[in-house]
Order: structure tokens, then C-alpha cells, then sequence
């Protein structure tokens, strides 16, 4: 558990036993909310054929649910792929396409703490 996860469990705990003054729920709700991220992240991996090979050339897509705006890439050596600057407060859907096969749409989500986001894909 992260040292902010903890600290926001003890003070819920203590909220909910009556030991902190109603003053501090009205704290706790300005500003960044708990468990919120911020900043950006990478997202990569590698994009596999059927038969777990990697696969050069195919197209990524990266797609930011709130401003629907797509963002793509192609894999390289070894089937790899990488978007940087990826904004950790947004949900994204990650999906490859390459021959008219495409992976399934994968979701990268606000609430998934990592920097360093990795999810190989399988196009079928």
C-alpha cells in the first residue's frame, strides 16, 4: 500500500470513529483528491501474433477517452511500441492493428498508478 493509500485509510478510519473534528473532512476534500494521479507516464510493450511471435510493422493506437483524440505508432524490432508523455489522469484504449487483424482494446486507466505502464498486445 502506498504511503498516501495508508495515510488516507488511517484518516477515513478515524472520520468514521469521530476522532478528527468535522473541519477536517472539509480539508481533505479541497484540492487534488486522494488516490488521484497526476503527471504523465509511459506506455509500452509489445504487439504478438497468434502464436505469441512478435510482430513488425503493425499500427498502435492509443486513445484518450476524454478528447478522443488518437495518437499511433508502429512496432518495431522485436514488436515493440512506446508512447511517451501519456497523461495519468486520463483513461486511454490501446488496440493494434496490422492485415486486417487487429488485438483486442485494452484500457489504460486513471485509477492504475504506474509511471511505466507495459501491456503487450495479441493481434488474432
Amino acid at each position: 500500500m502506498s504511503r498516501a493509500r495508508g495515510l488516507a485509510a488511517i484518516v477515513c478510519g478515524l472520520l468514521a470513529l469521530g476522532a478528527l473534528p468535522a473541519v477536517s473532512t472539509c480539508a481533505l476534500s479541497s484540492g487534488v483528491a486522494w488516490g488521484q494521479n497526476v503527471g504523465d507516464r509511459t506506455v509500452s510493450g509489445a504487439i504478438l501474433d497468434a502464436n505469441s511471435q512478435p510482430v513488425v510493422g503493425a499500427t498502435v493506437f492509443l486513445k484518450n477517452e476524454k478528447t478522443k483524440a488518437i495518437r499511433s505508432c508502429i512496432s518495431i524490432a522485436k514488436g515493440h511500441y512506446r508512447f511517451s508523455q501519456v497523461d495519468m489522469s486520463v483513461d486511454f484504449d490501446l488496440w493494434s492493428e496490422k492485415d486486417g487483424k487487429k488485438s483486442a482494446v485494452k484500457t489504460v486507466s486513471s485509477w492504475d498508478d504506474r509511471k511505466d505502464f507495459i501491456l503487450d498486445l495479441k493481434i488474432k
